[in-house]
């Protein structure tokens, strides 16, 4: 049996997908390299080329549209994600999730903990996962540590739905899906979704799916 070729540099790897313009192909459930987990940036881009990464991830994550997009997501095991959030949801809903609007911001090695204990459960869907959602119980808050992109440290707490997309953009850098986390029982279609469990909770989707809330 051959021996498969050797996986390029991650800066070679990244200057191949910068060569077309336009958001990058997002990668789907089933690819190893959303299982692998990554590496720690530790230089491997050089700033220029680091820039252009992040520039396409961003819009890469628009054009999907998301609020958040981690490395592997376009096929790079590095350990770098991207979040954004406008937040344009009625009242009742930003109420509810806490949503509240985050600006544009890159996470260069994050990691998080969780403060205290509250946790918090709500529908939540995936870019690699697409025509699907969950429900997903997560910490109610977390202090993220890390960077930015330009090698500054980043120590902040976060709070309702813009805890629930570091968590889920830091575990892509993990090797872990939203799926891994989620109540099965609440899996449903978009369509479903769009029909049935719209509500600003999913208390209505656990009544009538069976399964429980924290």
């Amino acid at each position: 049996m051959a021996t498969p070729p050797p996986h390029p540099p991650l800066a070679e790897l990244v200057e191949g997908l910068l060569r077309t313009e336009g958001p990058l192909p997002i990668v789907a459930a089933g690819d190893p390299v959303l299982r692998r987990g990554t590496e720690r940036f530790e230089g491997q881009l050089d700033s220029a080329l680091l820039a252009r990464f992040v520039e396409a991830l961003r819009v890469t994550m628009h054009a999907a549209p998301g609020v958040g997009l981690a490395a592997p997501q376009v096929g790079v095991p590095l350990r770098i994600a991207v979040i954004e959030d406008p937040a344009p949801v009625p009242e009742e809903i930003r109420a509810a999730r806490g949503r509240v609007p985050q600006s544009f911001r890159v996470l260069v090695n994050p990691s998080y903990e969780p403060v205290g204990d509250a946790r918090a459960a709500f529908f939540e869907g995936c870019l690699s996962v697409p025509g699907w959602q969950a429900v997903v119980a997560r910490h109610a808050e977390v202090r993220l540590t890390g960077e930015d992109e330009h090698g500054r440290a980043v120590d902040e707490v976060f709070t309702g739905w813009p805890a629930r997309i570091v968590q889920h953009e830091t575990d892509h850098l993990d090797g872990m899906l939203y799926i891994d986390r989620a109540e099965l029982r609440s899996l449903s279609s978009n369509q479903a979704m769009a029909e049935r469990w719209a509500q600003p909770t999913p208390a209505e989707a656990a009544k009538s799916l069976g399964f429980e809330l924290p």
